[in-house]
């Protein structure tokens, strides 16, 4: 929901369900199974074959955690829901009480795809992904804002109630 304000415009954005990668979960249900059979090994089995079963434990621990990281990079700079409050050459993000804010530097450039937005640097590396705009006029709007353009009447609708 697109709200204009006198510095710019309140955008209520739309939470997209989250991509279904359970991957990492069941990495990480078969880690803590995997601590269990290392437990019951320890009291059952040889020292030495309870010292590998250890061993191949904290190995798939640090992939697990190798793999989080990745996933948590992979995500930064993805908005899909919150608010955003956009005036010109900068955004607040703000999203269950976490509020960020982000300033577009003079080399960024900011892209139009479809309903999304995407902000990348003077080296085009994905700095933000915007996404969960209701229309195709909020992301205009919004690219209009950030830009500091002028948009004219023909982004925004205007209804009227006759009595």
């Amino acid at each position: 929901m697109l709200k204009l304000t006198d510095e710019g415009a309140k955008i209520t954005l739309q939470d997209q369900p989250p991509a279904s990668d359970n991957g990492l979960f069941w990495f990480g249900t078969a880690l803590l199974i995997g601590a269990i059979a290392v437990a019951m090994a320890m009291s059952l089995l040889s020292e030495r074959l309870s010292i590998g079963a250890l061993a191949l434990l904290i190995v798939g621990c640090f992939i697990f955690n190798r793999k989080r990281q990745q996933r948590k990079k992979s995500m930064s700079g993805i908005i899909s829901s919150g608010v955003l409050w956009v005036r010109a050459g900068e955004l607040v993000h703000d999203h269950q009480g976490k509020r960020a804010a982000i300033t577009l530097n003079d080399g960024d450039k900011v892209t139009l795809f479809g309903e999304q937005l995407q902000i990348v640097d003077s080296n085009d590396n994905r700095k933000y992904h915007i996404s969960g705009f209701d229309n195709v006029q909020e992301a205009k709007a919004t690219k209009a804002i950030l830009e500091r353009t002028a948009f004219n009447k023909r982004h925004a609708n205007i209804k009227m109630n006759g009595d």
